[in-house]
This record gives structure tokens, sequence and C-alpha cells, in this order.
């Protein structure tokens, strides 16, 4: 095992959530399109943010692969969560590097996928569009 980590969540989207370690703690709402006072965050957030992250470093990692310098990459991870027929979750992930051809970003991207943990947890659970920007 490389990194392990924790949080506890008292009151579920309307509640508060706390790293085991105290270094983050966050009031929980649900989302003022969903009916609630959205004040506070919602895990579609906390999702969209921690992919984002992950999907940045794969680049990193891939770009020198791909003759890319990714040190300037933008990743966006735009989380939908659909209530109709149940909940599920849908992601975009929009990738802009300057200078850099779209079909190289796309193909880079598209590897990325490939390693990213976030990438490989929602592999075939939820769609996941890859858009090169």
């Amino acid at each position: 095992m490389a990194y392990k980590t924790s949080a506890t969540t008292k009151g579920g989207r309307n509640g508060r959530a706390i790293l085991a370690d105290g270094g983050l703690a966050l009031a929980m709402a649900l989302p003022k399109d969903l009916g609630g006072s959205g004040e506070g965050h919602n895990p579609e957030q906390l999702f969209a943010l921690g992919y984002s992250a992950c999907f940045g470093q794969a680049l990193l990692v891939l770009g020198k692969k791909h003759g890319v310098d990714t040190q300037d990459a933008r990743v966006t991870a735009d989380v939908t969560l659909h209530v109709d027929g149940g909940f599920s979750l849908a992601v975009e992930l929009t990738v802009s590097i300057p200078g850099v051809d779209k079909d190289k970003v796309q193909a880079l991207i598209e590897d990325a996928h490939t390693v990213c943990p976030y990438s490989k947890a929602t592999m075939g659970n939820i769609p996941v569009k890859l858009i090169a920007a």
C-alpha cells in the first residue's frame, strides 16, 4: 500500500465532513438545484476537485511519452448528478494545453484515462467524456 486516507461525515449531504487527520473539515449542503440551501459543499464538487487533480497528475506523468510539455495543462471536471430514474453520475473532462495541437492533446488524454485512478474507478460504471479544448 502506498497511501491511505480516511474521512468521516455525520449528517449526510447536510452534515459535516472531516478528514481523519483534521486537516480539512467541510460543511456539507444539498445543492440549491436539488432543493437544498447550497450553503456548503457537496460530494459532486469534491469528486470534481479530486478527479481534475488526479487526471492532471496523469497528464504530467505521460507528457514526456507523448512529447508534450504538460506543466500548463488545465483539467476541468464537470460532474453531473442525474436524479431521474435513480441517482447516477456522469463526468466530462476537458483538457487544454496551450500551444499543443488538439489531436495530440486528445491522444494524451485518452492515454491518461487508462492510468488515472479515478478513471480506472469509473470505467464501465459511469459515462466519462474526454474533450481536448
